[in-house]
């Protein structure tokens, strides 16, 4: 293979890697599990929304050690055996019994392999290879490969499901992760050359900080806060859409294709971000679209039509679709790429323990009132929250690094 062609087939070993990682395969269609598993054991949804925190703190302890391994041995090995971990601990799930801590630990191994073959280790590839057009870049492997994947899984699970159940649907979505993901990664999956020596001297990568370094500036405290609340928000909008439109009368079918529509704008809309920070690269573009993703909600709540359901849910992957696509390139574009992964370990750590916790405690909030009326109100307000705190952030220049690292 001639070197001008390896990142073209790195984006697309990437973009179908993040189709077939944990975003799309578990958190999208979590939702569509939830009703059936709650009814088959007679369990409390809150009981089974708790899955995705076992999920969330797995993943945050797996994210800063998988990130040190990638960073010191590269990613192509570390991404090809997790890609079929994460494949064998998905099938495990069609194994449960009728005790919860079953469930849990089969979601807890879910959580650790998931983190393997994920979006942050993808995005540390291409990180390496590409510079002046990275944000196009990481938005086409982010938006395209995971928003996808979220747009047809839930349509892939919603025919597993009628066939087969919901045991049948979770060794039906493994089969798509090891017999799609592992031959594509295989073929065309390959670290930047000279161990990512060759972004580490660009210029844009001159400035690279230690992840102690980096937690030294306020910047890093604020991408931190701002992307967790937001993402946080968002993900548990995104994993109850089914379960808020059923409870309000609407027909699964019709659940599933606001959720797939929300899903597609997710996507399309990492790929505009991306190119967007490429040609305006100044953090506060990112604000409205949090104010975007607000008003969907707003309308989600109100809706009486599908045309406004698929509105708000279009709305609503505006905000997901920026907060999904910007981390990645704030991280790089603030640290650089040389410690990319250990940095982006315990960033999306702390991500994804806000991305567990609030769909558990949106059903707890559920099984209390017997409404998520509280939880939308909340939302709301972390969405504001997000949008004021990515205000604070300062350009891409060397101004948000430390003294130490300017002098380097």
């Amino acid at each position: 293979m001639k070197l001008w062609s390896r990142p073209a087939g790195v984006i697309v070993a990437c973009t179908v890697g993040n189709a077939v990682s944990i975003t799309p395969m578990v958190y999208t269609v979590f939702g569509m599990f939830l009703i059936p598993i709650a009814s088959e054991f007679a369990w409390p949804r809150a009981a089974v929304s708790f899955s995705l925190l076992v999920v969330a703190v797995a993943s945050a302890l797996g994210y800063p050690v998988i990130g040190r391994l990638i960073d010191r041995y590269g990613a192509r090995p570390v991404i090809l055996a997790g890609n079929l971990l994460f494949a064998a601990a998905i099938a495990a799930v069609s194994l449960i019994g009728a005790s919860r801590l079953e469930l849990y630990f089969v979601y807890g191994l879910i959580g650790i392999a998931g983190a393997i073959p994920s979006s942050v280790m993808f995005t540390k590839v291409i990180a390496g290879w590409f510079d002046r057009h990275r944000g196009f870049a990481m938005g086409i492997v982010g938006g395209v490969g995971n928003g996808a994947g979220a747009a047809l899984s839930p349509l892939l699970v919603g025919a597993l499901l009628v066939h087969y159940g919901w045991r049948g649907s979770y060794l039906g979505i493994a089969a798509v992760v090891a017999l799609i993901g592992f031959p594509i990664l295989y073929l065309l999956l390959r670290d930047p050359p000279g161990s990512y020596g060759v972004a580490a001297a660009s210029p844009a990568s001159a400035g690279d900080m230690t992840l102690r370094q980096a937690r030294s500036t306020s910047t890093f405290w604020i991408i931190l806060a701002a992307i967790a609340v937001g993402a946080g928000c968002m993900t548990a909008v995104f994993a109850h859409v089914v379960p808020l439109l059923l409870d309000r009368g609407f027909g699964e079918q019709r659940a599933t294709v606001v959720l797939a529509t929300f899903a597609t704008v997710t996507a399309l809309w990492q790929v505009g971000v991306g190119r967007l920070l490429d040609h305006v690269p100044r953090p506060w573009i990112a604000a409205p679209f949090y104010l975007a993703a607000l008003s969907g909600l707003v309308l989600f709540q109100v809706a009486e039509s599908f045309s406004q359901l698929l509105l708000a849910g279009a709305l609503m992957g505006l905000g997901l679709g920026t907060e999904y696509g910007v981390l990645p390139y704030f991280l790089s574009r603030y640290f650089g790429v040389r410690h990319y992964g250990s940095i982006s370990g315990m960033v999306y750590a702390v991500i994804v323990l806000a991305q567990g916790l609030t769909p558990f405690l949106m059903d707890l909030s559920f099984d209390r009132s017997g409404s998520y009326h509280a939880s939308i109100v909340v939302i709301g307000a972390g969405l504001i929250a997000s949008a004021l705190l990515i205000l604070r952030l300062r350009p891409f220049s060397a101004a948000a690094m430390p003294r130490a690292v300017q002098n380097a």
